[in-house]
């Protein structure tokens, strides 16, 4: 608690106060809440209040399908495990293997990404036969990026009597099959976004008649619009530097992220963003899973996203701790049909804004050669369309270790 009090929280988020009960009472669970909701918590205090430190090797493994999101986990728990005397390290690529391996054999909580994790075990350098308690956050983008067969045999490692805790944005399709193969007994809580948090930010969709007239709207809305961060997304990582060089060629400084960049060029970049040295971040989907900083004013969707769960992923970075935000999407006339349904599904209404974001249903209003738009469900993904976002690391399906239905081990004692 006193670790908490030092970072000024003192009452929890909702999506804690459903699961860290259950948590310490070792319970296996499957949570379905968003990006932004307080996760990472919700399982750390339970985590570390369960685990006594001083193992030879990891006691505890949170999987997460991102560097950046690996390094926030890290941050988040480092804290909570110094009070009670246990060791963080992360792992993930982009750095040298080295120092991750050193650490990872003193860590009593590891924090990993798929396919560095795999790389460490198979040099021998990392063993999860004592791990107690299994994380994976945001499993539903694990599945996305083609983490499966890498998180299959990873669980396959991990002992049977073991705790797990399965956090995704939703638990149905794939998602669901593999919550409800990884756990027994588990136990289900849903934390569904309010109605003031969507309220919080003000929609808008801005018809463009083509490529061109996007990087136009797009100076005009940074140049035009409340100063402050703008976060803009793209779908592939050539269109993030290709973007960024013709923003600097309108005198506008913008940095580029995406799974090209080392890891070192990834952190410079997110920390000139986060201290306001530049204004503007280009980032595709994968790059930004994981980005926390909590006074974006705008995201710009430069690209469309490939569907509703990806539109609040990227939206959902602006508003954010009681703070007002806008989203803004340029709309190619063959994407109007797909964002109204996305829009639509939303609850989303367009044309007739009043302040703060809510509006009326309406004609279309044009300016200057641009239209409003809003409305619609979940956007069907064409590949002969759109590129992928980022394409997965290439793994081969080994051999997966069958499960045996494990009994209901005794929850571990936890500190005073």
């Amino acid at each position: 608690m006193d670790a908490l009090r030092a970072r000024s929280i003192t009452e929890p988020f909702p999506v804690q106060q459903m699961v860290i009960g259950d948590a310490l009472d070792g319970h296996d669970l499957l949570v379905q809440s968003p990006t932004g909701s307080g996760k990472t918590l919700a399982f750390g205090v339970p985590l570390v209040d369960l685990l006594e430190p001083g193992a030879k090797g990891p006691r505890a493994l949170v999987l997460a399908p991102t560097r950046e999101l690996a390094a926030q986990i890290v941050d988040e728990l480092e804290v909570l495990a110094a009070a009670r005397k246990l060791r963080v390290a992360a792992v993930y690529g982009g750095v040298g293997f080295g120092p991750q391996i050193a650490a990872a054999k003193r860590a009593d909580v590891l924090v990993a990404t798929p396919g560095r994790l795999e790389d460490l075990i198979g040099r021998g350098a990392v063993a999860l036969d004592r791990v107690e308690v299994l994380v994976l956050d945001e499993a539903d983008r694990m599945l996305d990026m083609g983490f499966r067969p890498a998180v299959d045999r990873i669980v396959g490692l991990c002992p049977d009597e073991r705790q797990t805790l399965f956090f995704s944005a939703t638990l149905a399709g794939a998602a669901g099959e593999v919550a409800r193969e990884y756990t027994v007994g588990a136990r289900s809580h849903t934390h569904a976004p309010t109605e003031r948090a969507a309220a919080d930010v003000d929609h808008r969709f801005l018809q463009v008649e083509s490529q061109g007239a996007k990087l136009d709207q797009l100076v005009a809305s940074l140049g035009e619009e409340e100063a402050g961060r703008s976060l803009v997304f793209v779908r592939t990582k050539r269109g993030a530097d290709r973007l960024v060089k013709r923003l600097r060629k309108q005198n506008v400084e913008a940095v580029a992220m995406h799974g090209d960049k080392s890891q070192r060029q990834r952190e410079t970049a997110l920390a000139r963003f986060e201290r306001g040295e530049v204004l503007t971040l280009v980032a595709t989907d994968v790059a930004a899973r994981g980005i926390d900083v909590p006074d974006v004013v705008r995201v710009i969707n430069y690209d469309a996203p490939e569907d509703r769960a990806a539109y609040v992923h990227r939206v959902g970075r602006t508003g954010r701790a009681g703070r007002t935000g806008t989203g803004i999407s340029f709309v190619l006339a063959d994407e109007v049909k797909e964002m109204r349904q996305i829009a639509k599904a939303l609850g989303l209404e367009f044309d007739g804004r009043t302040e703060g974001g809510a509006a009326k249903p309406g004609a279309e209003r044009e300016s200057a050669g641009e239209r409003r738009y809003g409305a619609g469900e979940k956007r069907r993904s064409d590949a002969k369309q759109r590129q992928p976002a980022e394409k997965p690391p290439r793994v081969t399906d080994g051999p997966r270790r069958k499960r045996r239905r494990r009994r209901r081990r005794k929850p571990a004692a936890t500190a005073g």
